[in-house]
């Protein structure tokens, strides 16, 4: 991978838990994700990770005790590519973004930074530390699909095209529901835009885990203490999805291949 290919992937995805060790207990067995760590490079004690197939693909942390004080709750961040984080920082906080963390440096990680687009979704930017050798291949992280709830869907999409090059690949009438946006970094899909529910207080990203049973997945997850919001659902293509709370306060979302039978 080079930096000229990395720009607007989702690189990196992190769950900021009001209890990160039961999150690490509860994630496995609804998504068979393993869980490993290391020594956090950012500071003392060890950084949680999630893997799947070996491979770390998201980590899991604290939520900040300045973020708990804002009410916030626990939730996922997941971390866009970009060659260049303090011009994107600037470009970001030139079309309206807010910085809730400035860019800094993880020691052998790599450059991130955090932000709210000018809707209040959160996302965080990420560029890579060099590697000897050159940029390995990103393993591919068990995450289905992306999506944003917005209050704005032309003004999200004009931030987020601008800062990361996404490609509009289609709108789908939803009938109540409004447009459905489906974008790609390229040809692929890797996400969707849409309006958010009243009942959801503000902007947010959604991060749908590919599972191979969803039913069997939200029993698991339900045994486990989450919360069912929405679903399971048949969505456009044949394939399902749900939409749950884990015990800890996050949202998170389930994605399988497939009707059911």
């Amino acid at each position: 991978m080079t930096t000229q290919n990395f720009r607007g992937d989702f690189m990196w995805y992190e769950l900021m838990s009001k209890d990160p060790t039961g999150s690490v207990a509860f994630y496995p067995g609804v998504t068979g994700w393993t869980t490993t760590a290391m020594p956090n490079p950012a500071g003392e004690g060890e950084y949680l990770m999630f893997a799947n197939n070996g491979a770390p693909f998201a980590g899991c942390m604290r939520l900040p005790a300045e973020a708990e004080a804002m009410q916030a709750p626990s939730h996922w961040l997941g971390y866009i590519g970009t060659p260049d984080v303090d011009a994107t920082v600037a470009q970001a906080s030139g079309l309206g973004a807010k910085v809730y963390m400035p860019p800094m440096d993880i020691p052998s990680v790599g450059r991130i930074a955090v932000l709210a687009d000018p809707q209040d979704g959160t996302f965080a930017l990420f560029c890579p530390a060099p590697r000897e050798g050159g940029q390995q291949d990103q393993p591919k992280a068990p995450i289905a699909w992306h999506e944003l709830m917005t209050s704005d869907i032309e003004a999200a999409w004009s931030f987020y095209s601008t800062l990361f090059g996404w490609q509009k690949l289609d709108d789908m009438d939803m009938g109540p529901m409004g447009m459905y946006r489906m974008f790609g970094n390229g040809a692929e899909p890797i996400g969707g835009l849409m309006k958010k529910p009243d009942e959801v207080p503000c902007a947010m990203w959604n991060y749908y885990a590919h599972v191979a049973d969803l039913d069997a997945s939200v029993a698991s997850a339900q045994g486990g203490g989450a919360q069912l919001l929405n679903g399971p659902m048949d969505v456009p293509g044949g394939d399902r999805i749900a939409q749950l709370m884990d015990p800890q306060g996050a949202m998170f979302c389930l994605h399988a291949n497939g009707a059911k039978a």
